[in-house]
């Protein structure tokens, strides 16, 4: 029997439809339809859930690469800093090439800022 996580209270907040979301459900429920040609129907508590996870993940990520900030000594958190946060933590292994492969930039060549193609 699986045994109840540190995040397992977290959840108990999502109330169904009520509330204020800090990420945007319409555009939750877009990339949930675009994982495969199977996914057709998509309750509406589904996306809530969805956000609730993402902001977890999301928290998750910052304490780690702000642990790495801290420990060099900085006060920005930076692109490498979240790199090594990955590096440094088993279950962010899946972002590994994401953080490690150079930016597509459309300015680079130019010396301008580097925006990142998705």
């Amino acid at each position: 029997m699986r045994q109840p996580g540190v995040y397992s209270g977290m959840l108990s907040g999502i109330s169904g439809k009520t509330g204020p979301h800090s990420l945007p459900l319409a555009r939750i429920k877009k990339i949930m339809k675009k994982s495969g040609d199977d996914v057709k129907m998509i309750s509406g508590e589904a996306p809530i859930v969805f956000s609730k996870a993402c902001e977890l993940f999301i928290e998750e990520l910052t304490k780690r690469s702000w642990m790495m900030t801290m420990q060099g000594k900085k006060r920005t958190l930076q692109k490498d800093d979240v790199a090594s946060a990955v590096a440094a933590t088993d279950i962010f292994d899946f972002l590994v090439n994401l953080v490690s492969e150079p930016p597509n930039t459309d300015e680079d060549a130019a010396g301008g800022t580097n925006i990142i193609e998705h």
